[in-house]
């Protein structure tokens, strides 16, 4: 094998570049005037090092932070929204009478009084679990949405988005519930589903379809549009009301009432047509499929096409509305600054 030396004109070249030629293989090697440049992690690995851990362990401690902080809110929202629910329960029984049958306050209060105490209470479960799921719901994956939609102060619209999102979920969630709840609560079924395994084997026996459709999410689609619009409502203005009355020198516990009163009683009262339709439409069992829209013509047709009679029982809606929202604001507000 010959080898060929380098031609002058390339010595040339390398000389006048301070390059040199090693002896093995000719490669070229360049030499670069001035000291070797290194990098940050070469100068300062331990600083480096170090920097990377703590803002590891910063990152750590900030989901921790964030898990029980949304912890603590859905404790403190199933306290207060079971608390609330065991008090305001004859109150929201009666209501449910005049919604079904359309009565007058003294008449479904003396049909429940004709009843006895022992099933004055009934249907109480399904609403208690129901409220205290809801509050745990509600409240914590509202403060966990919160948290990371606004990373400082959080305007209406945020807790809009952040409280309708909390709705559809509280929607998904408690639809079975609440659909057990209006069955037990109708009296004209105390026969045939004396007790909630009863309703349960009915809804079990149809097929997989129907068990969701017609058993435990029959009435969802009115169900999602009340919760998501309700919860949107309520967060939006539970805070501006309560910061409102505390610039005025008004103490903690009364502007927490005050404005989960007003939030609770404003929600409801627009938003009771839906829960009118929603009581009719999940008191009914078995099979028969009728179309939302056919409903709510017949529904219409019932109440003698008078928006008025649909709203007979507002006066109780606003009473419960206050009572419930003014006690789970107040005992949540408390609690939150007792942490």
């Amino acid at each position: 094998m010959r080898i060929i030396s380098q031609s002058p004109s390339r010595e040339l070249f390398n000389q006048n570049h301070d390059r040199t030629v090693s002896p093995q293989n000719n490669p070229i090697k360049i030499e670069m005037n001035g000291p070797p440049q290194s990098t940050v992690l070469e100068q300062h690995p331990q600083t480096f090092n170090a920097e990377f851990k703590q803002e590891g362990l910063k990152m750590q401690q900030d989901s921790e932070d964030s898990l029980v902080d949304s912890l603590k809110n859905c404790g403190i929202g199933a306290t207060s929204s079971c608390l609330a629910t065991f008090l305001t329960f004859p109150i929201h029984k009666t209501i449910f009478r005049q919604q079904i049958h359309g009565f007058i306050i003294r008449k479904a209060a003396t049909q429940l009084y004709q009843e006895g105490l022992i099933k004055f209470y009934r249907g109480i479960l399904p609403p208690l679990l129901a409220k205290t799921i809801q509050g745990t719901l509600l409240f914590g994956v509202y403060g966990s949405l919160i948290r990371n939609i606004a990373t400082e102060d959080a305007h209406v619209l945020h807790r809009c988005i952040a409280g309708t999102l909390s709705g559809i979920i509280e929607a998904l969630v408690l639809t079975p519930f609440e659909r057990v709840q209006n069955v037990l609560q109708d009296h004209r079924k105390d026969a045939k589903f004396p007790n909630t395994q009863s309703i349960l084997k009915e809804f079990n026996s149809y097929s997989f379809k129907d068990t969701l459709q017609l058993g435990y999410y029959r009435g969802f689609l009115p169900i999602l549009l009340r919760n998501g619009t309700g919860s949107a409502l309520y967060f939006s203005f539970k805070d501006p009301i309560k910061n409102l009355f505390l610039d005025q020198g008004v103490p903690s516990g009364i502007s927490a009432f005050v404005s989960g009163s007003f939030n609770g009683m404003m929600v409801c009262f627009i938003l009771y047509p839906l829960s009118a339709v929603i009581a009719n439409v999940q008191s009914h069992v078995g099979e028969e499929k009728t179309s939302l829209w056919n409903f709510l013509a017949k529904f219409w047709v019932s109440r003698a096409r008078s928006l008025l009679y649909i709203y007979r029982g507002g006066s109780l809606v606003i009473l419960r509305s206050c009572i419930t929202w003014g006690i789970t604001t107040t005992i949540y507000e408390f609690l939150k600054a007792s942490q």
